[in-house]
């Protein structure tokens, strides 16, 4: 099944629901607050809340790297199985928490298993679309993870129809199950030799897995990519965690109205915005080198005055037309940072660095999703948001101005550009 031509469109078809499970798990907590703080005293704390959130985001990040390197040196089929199995395990585990100290290391454990899925999943989604279709085949696979984020802001509707605990209990048990399918139908496709002699001398083949961080670091190019990854993460996951806040405290609407009309509003339009910015990328590459470059930073663009009318706004009008124009430019950015990474990274070590762009994108979401629960219990949630257009401004015109890609998909380690 493998060589037929349909294969890699399967395999983005697979790991489209690795994604969906992978956010829907993670996001249905920010709108299951008023449910869970019932039986959760501590919960009633956003500031409280926001540890929980942080937790996740802190873990995740630092686990990045690891997972990255893990990624390019092992089989990334088993990866993906054991990340899928072990974070559905853990939601499972959460609808039987009976404390804020079991929620918060259960959610830190969550951030550990879910790490490994992201850098391997869109690496592997490279290797199958080498040509062009790669941005929309990243594209199809993304806009996987703004519908799980639009499920999971039902995570209060489905708590209070039910209860949060078989909430937690259901989505964790669909994700063990699925996890047996990939068993069955995903294959590995290595573009590159790894050396099985090295690989059995443990010091070695540490040695050589830091020999691509030392290459990534060395270039001024990834640095670039990096910081253009992390500003905008800024406000990526503050509206993840925070825009149902935030619609409830403008709007003065209950958590059960407020969070899926800002999930479903803000994940609709990313979801638009991915496969609209996997097109255009896909074809403005075979015409400019910069193509994705310049296809991100329209993105970008559009999240500018997004955070105006989020920062500013006080009716449903402004809020709601705010979400769509930054759900529609971040899918836009979102979709063509792998493809973009590829331009300046060989498949060798692309795992690694998404897992280092990881590493700082989440903790800047980390960082900001602790100091938006400061901000709600002061009433500046609003404000804050529209502080976040500065690293965004900074991150548009560095990009502009340093990145030169030479190629559309880097075959050779790449030098210093």
């Amino acid at each position: 099944m493998q060589n037929k031509k349909f294969y890699p469109w399967l395999v983005v078809i697979l790991l489209w629901f690795v994604a969906l499970l992978n956010y829907v798990d993670r996001q249905m907590l920010t709108t299951m607050r008023p449910s869970m703080m019932v039986d959760i005293e501590e919960l009633v704390s956003a500031e409280n809340f926001g540890r929980l959130m942080a937790i996740f985001l802190w873990i995740y990040a630092l686990m990045s790297p690891i997972s990255g390197i893990i990624a390019d040196r092992l089989n990334r089929k088993w990866l993906i199985v054991g990340s899928l199995f072990v974070w559905s395990a853990v939601t499972l585990l959460m609808g039987y928490a009976q404390t804020f100290n079991q929620l918060y290391a259960l959610r830190a454990l969550m951030g550990v298993s879910e790490a490994f899925y992201i850098p391997a999943g869109l690496a592997l989604i490279s290797d199958y679309h080498q040509g062009s279709t790669r941005s929309i085949a990243t594209g199809i696979h993304t806009s996987a993870i703004y519908l799980g984020q639009a499920l999971g802001g039902f995570g209060a509707v489905y708590a209070i129809m039910t209860s949060w605990q078989f909430t937690f209990h259901s989505l964790g048990m669909i994700g063990v199950v699925y996890s047996l399918v990939l068993i069955i139908f995903l294959r590995e496709k290595k573009t590159y030799l790894i050396d099985k002699d090295q690989k059995k001398n443990p010091l070695k083949d540490f040695v050589s897995s830091l020999k691509g961080v030392t290459i990534l670091l060395s270039n001024i190019s990834f640095w670039v990519i990096m910081f253009y990854f992390a500003a905008p993460s800024l406000p990526g996951w503050a509206t993840k965690n925070w825009l149902p806040t935030l619609f409830s405290d403008t709007l003065n609407i209950d958590m059960t109205q407020a969070g899926p009309m800002a999930t479903i509003t803000i994940a609709m339009a990313s979801l638009v915005g991915v496969l609209l910015g996997g097109y255009l990328s896909d074809k403005w590459v075979q015409k400019h080198l910069k193509g994705r470059i310049y296809t991100g930073i329209l993105g970008l663009s559009l999240t500018l005055p997004a955070l105006l009318f989020l920062g500013l706004g006080n009716s449903l009008f402004s809020t709601i037309i705010g979400a769509l124009f930054f759900g529609l430019g971040f899918g836009m950015f979102d979709v063509n940072n792998m493809p973009i990474l590829c331009q300046f990274v060989s498949s060798r070590y692309r795992a690694t660095g998404y897992g280092l762009m990881n590493l700082v994108g989440i903790s800047s979401g980390a960082l900001i999703t602790g100091l938006l629960g400061k901000s709600a219990d002061s009433g500046n949630l609003g404000r804050d948001f529209l502080m976040m257009i500065i690293p965004v401004l900074i991150a548009i015109v560095l990009q502009l101005v340093v990145l030169k890609p030479k190629t559309i998909n880097m075959t050779e380690d790449f030098d210093e550009q």
